[in-house]
Order: C-alpha cells, then sequence, then structure tokens
C-alpha cells in the first residue's frame, strides 16, 4: 500500500535476511517416526543437517543417557546404617537426577527419529542387563538384598 502512495517500501532489516537465509535450512517438525541423520535433537539446530558425525554423536549421547539413567536405577549408594536425614537426602538427590535424565531421553526421543528411538531402547536394555539383571550377580544370595535406592520407574499405563 506504501507504493501505491508513491513511497517506497521500507529496507530489509538485518534480522529479517537472517530469517530468510535461515528458513532455507528449516526443516518442518516430523509427527511421524521418519529415518535419516537430518534431525534435531533436544536443542535447536543440534546435530544439524548433512552433517553424519554430529548425527553419530547425538545418537551415542542419547544411548549413554539411557544406561546412564538404569545405572543410577540399579545401583546402592547408601548403607543400611546410615543416617536417615543424610541418607533421603540423597537419595531424593539421585531420585531428581535420574528423572530429569529420563525426561532428556523421553525428549530426544520425541524427535520421531528413529535411529534416536532405537538407541535410546538399546541403551535402557544394556543398561537393564548390566545393573538391573541377574546375568551379572556374584552371587544367588545378592538376589534377595536390596536392588537399589530407589523406587523403580513406574510406568502409569
Amino acid at each position: 500500500m506504501s507504493d501505491a502512495m508513491g513511497m517506497a517500501a521500507p529496507p530489509p532489516s538485518i534480522n529479517s535476511t537472517a530469517v530468510n537465509s535461515h528458513s532455507q535450512h528449516h526443516m518442518m517438525m516430523h509427527m511421524t517416526f521418519f529415518w535419516g541423520k537430518n534431525a534435531e535433537v533436544l536443542f535447536s539446530g543440534w546435530p544439524g543437517y548433512n552433517n553424519m558425525g554430529m548425527y553419530v554423536l547425538a545418537l551415542l549421547f542419547v544411548f549413554l543417557l539411557a544406561f546412564f539413567v538404569e545405572w543410577i536405577s540399579h545401583t546402592n549408594y547408601i548403607k543400611e546404617s546410615a543416617n536417615h536425614v543424610a541418607s533421603g537426602l540423597i537419595q531424593t538427590a539421585l531420585y531428581g537426577v535420574r528423572i530429569g535424565l529420563a525426561y532428556l531421553v523421553m525428549l530426544a526421543v520425541m524427535s520421531f527419529n528413529a535411529g534416536i528411538f532405537l538407541v535410546a531402547i538399546a541403551g535402557h536394555t544394556l543398561g537393564f542387563l548390566v545393573f538391573g539383571s541377574r546375568v551379572f550377580k556374584k552371587s544367588p544370595l545378592m538376589a534377595y538384598a536390596k536392588a537399589s535406592d530407589l523406587p523403580p520407574i513406574s510406568c502409569n499405563c
């Protein structure tokens, strides 16, 4: 409308130029599973586009997060004779860390990238095999010992 009145349109600002150049590489968010290395996982622009090395790093990161969730879930840190207040605070801190990491894994899976989904499952599975299953228990008596300081992660299914 400003052209009709004989006025020139304002020049493009630096911000609009940056937005236009960024929108050329911007992906739509997927709402279904897809295969490929062009995904955003946890952070805007990460692992990037057409960067296989960063995608592999993202896969490794999600795998280790899931594995670490299982390690925290099945490890005993508190002695039976420990002070109840101190052990309760440690238990609460560990619970918060475990839940925070579990939510990070969930958010990564919400990228709907099939590779991320598979490594999250693999990390939880291998972590459970190593820390939660009977495969690496030293004696049958350990099966009756306290399994963990933290309650199991429950599914409200």
